[in-house]
This record gives structure tokens, C-alpha cells and sequence, in this order.
């Protein structure tokens, strides 16, 4: 028996792992984000690029995804509010991963929207809550500090 990475108490084998497969679908917004998580934890890089909304795919980067996700030791998740229920079209999940990179412990404090298309639930944006370290160094052309696989100049670092 193996516990989830998503921190909701159950096996992985009856909580993420079958989203992760393939062989269902998250039920609401934070199943979803918490199956992200868990994705991260098991670079599984297929799954965060197929629960991304299509229309973002194009600037996801899988390799960026993938060398954050192995770099990084998981810590947990801690979610502090979401909505979206499974009548819902739109939520939101604001939550904290904690993970270790570098030597360094590290809180990713974001507040993520979703929205279902034809039934499934998808990652559309996320929203950085939590400042960052001073002595952090951050290359615009190099993977966004959020994990969300793109390049920073096109995620946290885009002129708004």
C-alpha cells in the first residue's frame, strides 16, 4: 500500500493513480489539481500536458516539466480553499506544495482555475501567491519557477 502524494489520506492506487492511467477522470477541480501534484511527484509529464486546456498546450514545455519534477523532492500538499464541484464548468484551488530543491525548502503558494470541457476537468492558469526568495536566480528563457512547464518570459514573467 502506497499513500497518495496528494496528502487526502487514501492509496495511490485508489485516489491519483487511476487519473494518472488514464482509466478515469477527476471529478472536480481539486481532484484535479491534486492529481496534478501527484503527477509532478511521479513525473508523469503526459498526464499534466493532457489535463492542460488545449489552447495552452502550445507553450507547455514536457522536457522544462520533467526536469522540475525530477529535481525537486516532494514535500506535500496542502490545499487552502477550492471550488468547483462536479455540476460546476469553472473553479478555482488555491494551495501550497511544499518540495525541496537545491538544498533548499520551497512553499509554491498558487491560486489555479479550471474549467471542464465536454465533461473533464482542465488546468487553465495559475496565479502566484507567494513571493519568492531574494536569492533565487530566475532566467527568462529558463523554466517558470511555478512548474508549470513553460518558459518564465511566458508564464509568471509575461508583461501584463
Amino acid at each position: 500500500m502506497e499513500s497518495c502524494p496528494c496528502g487526502s489520506g487514501m492509496d495511490f492506487s485508489t485516489c491519483c493513480e487511476p487519473f494518472l492511467s488514464g482509466t478515469a477522470h477527476a471529478p472536480t477541480a481539486e481532484a484535479l489539481m491534486r492529481s496534478r501534484y501527484s503527477a509532478y511527484v511521479k513525473s508523469s509529464i503526459t498526464y499534466l500536458t493532457n489535463t492542460l486546456v488545449p489552447e495552452e498546450r502550445a507553450t507547455f514545455s514536457p522536457k522544462a516539466a520533467k526536469e522540475w519534477a525530477d529535481a525537486a523532492e516532494w514535500k506535500g500538499l496542502e490545499i487552502v480553499k477550492a471550488k468547483g464541484s462536479e455540476s460546476d464548468q469553472k473553479g478555482e484551488v488555491e494551495f501550497i506544495a511544499r518540495y525541496r530543491l537545491n538544498g533548499e525548502d520551497q512553499e509554491h503558494h498558487e491560486l489555479s482555475t479550471f474549467k471542464k470541457l465536454a465533461g473533464r476537468w482542465y488546468f487553465v492558469k495559475g496565479k502566484i501567491l507567494n513571493l519568492l526568495p531574494e536569492d533565487i536566480q530566475i532566467s527568462r528563457s529558463g523554466p517558470c519557477v511555478c512548474g508549470s512547464g513553460k518558459k518564465y518570459k511566458r508564464c509568471c514573467g509575461a508583461k501584463k
